[in-house]
Parts: C-alpha cells; sequence; structure tokens
C-alpha cells in the first residue's frame, strides 16, 4: 500500500484521505458506517471542518475508539482570537477528543502570520503549546496566498486544490512543498466532480509521492473504489495518459471549479453548479441535468443583476456572470435540440 508523509510533520498515511465535507449529506447511521468501513479498510487521514455542519460530529460519534490509530484535521474560519478559541472547542468536544492533528486555517484571503494584528496566528501557537493540536497548517484556493504561506516557514501543511488538471503553477506549489519539508494535500481531485474517471484521478496522484489526496466520499461504493486502488494502483499507461491529455484540452483554462467561494447570490442563483452546467452535462448522464428543477434553477440566471460579488470572491478571477450567461445560451439550445449530445 502506497504511504505519504506530510512533511515536518512526520505524519505517514496510506495514500487515501477521506474528505468529510460529503458526509454532511448523509444520515448519522450512513456516515457512521462509512467512517467505520474506511477505518478498517486502512484509511487513517480523515479531514473535516468546522463549516461543515454535522460532519465533525460523525466523525466524533464513529470514530472515538479508534482515535489513538487515526490523524484527524479540522478547519477554522474564524476572523478573531476570540472566534478561533470557540471553534477549536466546539470541534474538540464534536470530535470526542482533547487534540486535533492537524488545525487549519479555512481558505482565508490572506496568511496569517504573528503580528498581522488578528491575533490567530498567535492563538494557533498557544494552542499547540497547551497539546490541543498537534501541527498548524492553511488551506487555500489562491495561489497567491499558498505561496506567501509556503515562503513564510509558519504552517507544516497546505491543502489546496491538485487534480490532473493542475496548471504549471499548481504543480510548482507541489514541489515548493517539498522543497519546504511542507506536506501538501490536495482538495478536489476530481475537480470538485468535474472529472468522473477515479482511475485517472488516483493514477495521476501516484505521480507524486509528496501529496495526499483526500477524497470526497458520499456513497459507499465510492469508499470501496479507491480502497481497491490503495491496495492495487491503477498504472499510468498510455491509455491512461490519452485520456487524461484529452479531458485536460477540453477541459483546461476559464473553467468553474465548484468551490462554492462565490456564494450566496443576492438574487438565489446556484452559481457553483449552473456556472459549469455544461461541462456536467457532456461528462455525466444528461438526464440529471434537465429535470423541472434544474431548468427552473437555470433559468433564475436570467435575474441576474450583475452586481459583480461573485466576480469578486472568485479565487480564480473568472468572469462568473459571463460564464453563467453562456451556460444558460448552451442550456437552452439543449433543450430545444439545437445543440445534440
Amino acid at each position: 500500500m502506497l504511504t505519504v508523509t506530510l512533511g515536518k510533520t512526520g505524519i505517514r498515511v496510506p495514500k487515501n484521505g477521506f474528505g468529510a465535507l460529503p458526509i454532511q449529506r448523509v444520515t448519522v447511521e450512513y456516515a457512521g458506517m462509512l467512517l467505520k468501513k474506511a477505518y478498517e479498510n486502512g484509511i487513517r487521514y480523515f479531514d473535516t471542518a468546522r463549516a461543515y455542519s454535522d460532519s465533525e460530529k460523525k466523525i466524533g460519534l464513529a470514530l472515538a475508539d479508534a482515535r489513538k490509530d487515526i490523524y484527524i484535521a479540522t478547519k477554522t474560519q474564524a476572523k478573531t482570537a476570540e472566534a478561533f478559541w470557540k471553534d477549536l472547542e466546539t470541534s474538540l468536544e464534536l470530535l470526542k477528543t482533547d487534540y486535533i492533528d492537524v488545525y487549519q486555517f479555512h481558505n482565508p484571503p490572506f496568511c496569517p502570520k504573528p503580528g498581522d494584528g488578528t491575533g490567530l496566528y498567535e492563538a494557533a501557537l498557544e494552542a499547540k503549546a497547551q497539546g490541543r493540536i498537534r501541527h498548524i497548517g492553511i488551506t487555500n484556493h489562491r495561489l497567491r496566498v499558498a505561496e506567501e504561506a509556503i515562503e513564510s516557514g509558519l504552517y507544516e501543511t497546505l491543502q489546496f486544490p491538485f487534480s490532473y488538471l493542475a496548471t504549471e503553477k499548481d504543480l510548482h506549489l507541489v514541489e515548493l512543498c517539498r522543497e519546504h519539508d511542507m506536506g501538501f494535500i490536495a482538495m478536489k481531485g476530481l475537480a470538485g466532480g468535474l472529472l468522473n474517471q477515479a482511475d485517472l484521478c488516483y493514477a495521476f496522484m501516484c505521480g507524486y509521492d509528496n501529496v495526499l489526496p483526500i477524497w470526497g466520499v458520499q456513497r459507499e461504493k465510492e469508499l470501496d473504489e479507491f480502497l481497491n486502488f490503495a491496495v492495487t494502483p491503477p498504472e499510468m499507461n498510455g491509455d491512461r495518459r490519452a485520456r487524461i491529455e484529452k479531458d485536460r484540452k477540453e477541459l483546461l483554462g476559464n473553467f468553474c471549479r465548484g468551490c462554492g467561494y462565490c456564494m450566496p447570490c443576492a438574487v438565489g442563483i446556484e452559481i457553483n453548479n449552473c456556472a459549469r452546467m455544461i461541462q456536467m452535462i457532456r461528462r455525466s448522464p444528461t438526464e440529471r441535468w434537465l429535470t423541472s428543477e434544474w431548468q427552473e434553477k437555470m433559468l433564475r440566471i436570467e435575474d441576474c443583476i450583475r452586481c459583480g460579488k461573485c466576480k469578486s470572491r472568485c479565487p480564480y478571477g473568472l468572469d462568473t456572470p459571463q460564464l453563467l450567461y453562456e451556460n444558460l445560451i448552451d442550456y437552452k439550445k439543449i433543450l430545444s435540440g439545437e445543440i445534440k449530445l
């Protein structure tokens, strides 16, 4: 079984992390089954966040008895030291533990540092000194913040979107982390659901021995797939390289990753899905995206007031209103039969 060491943390785990964002969408019982099955089959790294509604609680209920054998990472979106301590206490209580292995600042728009006036990094240091957190990490979607965090030497891990749609700048982050002995944790290994061939995604990750992918798991069949890959990693052969290259040609560039940081919308548009609707239609069963419910959601784009808030929030600098408009036009053509799939 392939393993990964998260840089200077010394944390060494199988090359399969459990991303616990999706389990907030399933029952406590089903989430518990998934978490226990993951643990029983070798997964040792579990990633959640204070912002993931009841995800922390579900992990605490399912894995409290296995605490000494696993690593738990969670996150805070706190903007002040007071909020930091409140989040940490809540996470510890829900996770049924007295320490967090990797405590991460959750996609801050800046790199928290000592003396920046927020008190955030100082609070993290104090929590580490108290033994309530073991390692300080940061997650982000912004290259600028990620690079600053690496160069600062203040952080032990970086969590960043990484898939086979990675740009040269993304690949450079992986190498920077290696040079700085910093753990690299890959979120959105399936590009937010845009990539639907898990064997390609896993084969790509196998090419980076310092990268720990955390897979968002919601269904047992998804978990089974990644558990099988951990035992028998898919080889990066000529066929898989060709399929990856085809996807890169079709998808790389001005596409929505579905991260959701553009939300909420002032007029109720489900931006993170509507802005990439045509890509999703082309890459998964068409019928699921053409229901009356989705037609209603897509037509809501016509209510866009062009306030620009979604565009200003996008960590990738996309012209989100324009993407929405283009997706709506093509969606209507698909409904009318003008565009054949």
